[in-house]
């Protein structure tokens, strides 16, 4: 019996491999998951922009936009990022942190169309006690009937 127990064993080889499959469906799941849920995320503030006849300015770099709505909130969008919602007091912070890296940084005011000019007025106040040295108003172009 001993014999037969011994060649049992020898004729058994492991299993040096990985089976792959399993998480292949995972990443498979998860992939359509984000498909599905990334157009659900919110990434912006409704602002209605004012219109005007105003020519585009240029720029070399993109700028930071500051959003202003109609309650006198504050939203801060830096290039390449979503905006995020800050008070008056994140923004200054924020502002003088990126004036300090970039003096020539442009930052725009987009102001909504039924904010008071109070607000926007003093968002651009609280910009340029931060130190931004260049501060501009955003509108959106008239639409051509």
């Amino acid at each position: 019996m001993s014999t037969a127990f011994s060649r049992r064993l020898r004729t058994r080889k492991l299993k040096s491999e990985i089976n792959v499959v399993p998480y292949i469906d995972v990443m498979l799941v998860l992939l359509v998951i984000f498909m599905i849920t990334a157009p659900l995320l919110n990434l912006g503030v409704d602002v209605n922009l004012p219109q005007s006849n105003a020519r585009a300015v240029e720029t070399k770099k993109d700028p930071i936009i500051v959003s202003v709505d109609s309650q006198g909130g504050y939203t801060l969008k830096l290039p390449e990022a979503s905006g995020k919602s800050v008070d008056a007091r994140q923004l200054d912070a924020e502002i003088r942190a990126l004036v300090k890296a970039n003096p020539q940084q442009a930052v725009f005011v987009a102001g909504d169309g039924k904010a008071s000019y109070e607000t926007v007025y003093d968002a651009m106040v609280l910009l340029q006690l931060a130190g931004v040295e260049q501060v501009g108003l955003t509108s959106k172009p008239i639409e051509a009937n």
